[in-house]
């Protein structure tokens, strides 16, 4: 009996005549997730991809690890045998006897995509449901609502039954729709906008701003925690560190308190689209939540991006926080990102911040800095982390 996997591509079925591009780049995935764990032999054929060890590798962690690629709408085990049925019955019994004790109703679907299979898919329901009823009988028939769904695939290269199948990861391949840089802070919002664009197929470059003696080294290496993290959904991730240390001093020695944040993002934007630029990135992604904070009104927002050309993406903008600590729990960032270790967007914190600020009162304040000389020293101190 040889277990294996079986992934369903996902929304990438939809693409026309540029799908083999799509196809190739999750196949790379695919292989990337499973580096370390052994010699695999991945397939892909009728939109389902086909994953065989070729040696003693641990298909368990295996499947965690394929669960957490973008563009796979569902991920199950199965097993395969050769294509008659006297091989699927005797599988059917054999492989899903631990499962099938755990429920009380079920249905077989077959899918016979090979049509020189003497029997027709009603046919091949009807004889394992037969076998699979006289051998667990506290099993009853549902073919409208079933506790689980018993599924016999007959391919052209071999028959496979399985009966849990779980959802995959979902989206676009990652690194299929381009690149962007991500504003990664310690917080819970912005690893989550990251995962976000990254399931749209975006290839992420984090930037982490820095600035010590203010933010300490524990603060950096929360961030680059949480960058590991998404490493399980973004393969290669790296995060480039700013040291913002002499910006932050110079708008605080130089500008009103009223304007500080404002002022503040708007020099991050700057060095921001000189990385992206630099690192080939299309756009910026930030992780704002319309009205979340004050930096985060509309006329905050629209001060903030009139700094830079770059495309910006804000894929959390229309959701609340609940929605956004749920996410962020399910791809495992959330304890990390509550770590108390504050990042520099803490760092002289107005009292009262203007919630409503204008152009002219902040080109007024800006007019106070050296903004080009600031921003190339910000870029003359960047490391970039694995």
């Amino acid at each position: 009996m040889e277990q294996m996997i079986l992934a369903k591509c996902g929304e990438i079925v939809l693409k026309g005549l540029n799908r083999s591009h799509f196809d190739q780049i999750l196949l790379k995935n695919i292989k990337a997730s499973l580096k370390g764990l052994g010699a695999f032999d991945i397939r892909l054929a009728q939109s389902t991809i086909y994953i065989q060890t070729l040696e003693n590798a641990d298909m368990n962690e295996a499947y965690e690890r394929i669960k957490r690629v973008f563009g796979l709408a569902a991920v199950c085990k199965a097993y395969m045998c050769e294509k008659s049925m006297e091989s699927i019955t005797a599988l059917a019994r054999e492989c899903l006897a631990d499962t099938l004790e755990e429920f009380n109703t079920f249905k077989v679907e077959a899918k016979r995509s090979d049509k020189r299979f003497p029997l027709k898919s009603p046919e091949i329901c009807s004889e394992v449901g037969g076998v699979l009823l006289e051998q667990f009988p506290h099993l009853r028939v549902d073919v409208h609502n079933p506790e689980v769904t018993v599924t016999v695939e007959v391919r052209d290269f071999g028959a496979y039954i399985h009966a849990v199948r779980e959802p995959g990861a979902g989206g676009m391949p990652y690194s299929s729709n381009g690149s962007a840089a991500l504003l990664l802070s310690g917080g819970i919002d912005s690893p989550v906008a990251g995962y976000m664009m990254a399931k749209r197929g975006v290839k992420l470059t984090g930037i982490h701003f820095f600035s010590p003696p203010y933010t300490g080294e524990r603060a950096k290496q929360k961030v680059l925690e949480l960058a590991s993290i998404m490493r399980n959904y973004c393969p290669g991730m790296k995060v480039a560190v700013v040291h913002f240390t002499e910006a932050q001093e110079a708008i605080r020695d130089n500008c009103k308190e009223e304007f500080f944040t404002v002022i503040m993002r708007r020099m991050m934007m700057r060095v921001a689209q000189q990385i992206a630029y630099k690192r080939h990135c299309g756009a910026l992604i930030t992780g704002e939540s319309l009205g979340q904070v004050a930096s985060q009104t509309m006329d905050a927002l629209h001060l903030t991006d009139s700094v830079t050309e770059a495309l910006i993406l804000r894929p959390l903008i229309g959701m609340d926080k609940e929605e956004i600590v749920k996410i962020s729990r399910k791809i495992g960032t959330f304890e990390t990102s509550i770590q108390p270790y504050e990042d520099c967007c803490t760092v002289f914190t107005p009292k009262h911040p203007r919630t409503k600020p204008t152009l002219r009162d902040i080109l007024k304040e800006e007019a106070n800095l050296d903004i080009e000389g600031l921003v190339e020293r910000c870029m003359e101190r960047i490391e970039m982390e694995e």
